[in-house]
């Protein structure tokens, strides 16, 4: 995924990189956001359908959207480096049909990616259009444990700020 909506090809998988959940971060996590016994505690988790302490899905998104994030940001110092005009990207519309396939346990090493699946022009909005992409985590042992795919508004090569709908009071 790069650039302007023009330049995104659907199709190219994306490495948006990995991350080792440690047991300490996933208690943080859980403690915060998701204080399901299973994500709370070893001895609590035993007792549990999963057996084992296992991260929250939601600690398993939020992680893919870190990811993702640096990898736009990324994208976006790169395009600024080499002097080119950079494009801006979302807010989301949503995403939809979002599984957990597999728990996340502690240690497991989740390796996420992103894919473009389609692309649509607005009518509504002329300078923008939206991508679908594909989303997944695979842990080490190459099973799935997060699935979801998402869509992004990203700007059009022929918009400028004064004509895409943005000003500064928005």
């Amino acid at each position: 995924m790069t650039g302007f909506f023009e330049d995104i090809e659907i199709g190219p998988v994306i490495e948006l990189g990995s991350h080792a959940f440690t047991s300490d971060e996933i208690i943080s996590f859980a403690q915060r956001f998701d204080p399901q016994p299973f994500h709370l505690s070893e001895e609590a988790a035993r007792e549990s359908l999963f057996g084992h302490l296992c991260a929250s899905g939601w600690h398993t998104a939020c992680v893919w959207m870190r990811l993702m994030t640096a990898y736009h940001t990324q994208l976006r110092d790169e395009i600024a480096v080499e002097g080119g005009r950079v494009p801006n990207y979302g807010p989301s519309p949503g995403i939809h049909d979002l599984t957990w396939p597999a728990p996340v346990y502690v240690n497991d090493v989740v390796r996420f990616t992103t894919q473009v699946r389609k692309k649509r022009e607005l009518r509504s909005r002329p300078h923008w259009g939206v991508i679908e992409s594909y989303n997944e985590g695979i842990n080490q042992d190459g099973a799935a444990v997060l699935r979801f795919y998402g869509n992004l508004f990203v700007e059009r090569r022929e918009s400028s700020p004064e004509s895409n709908g943005v000003s500064a009071e928005s």
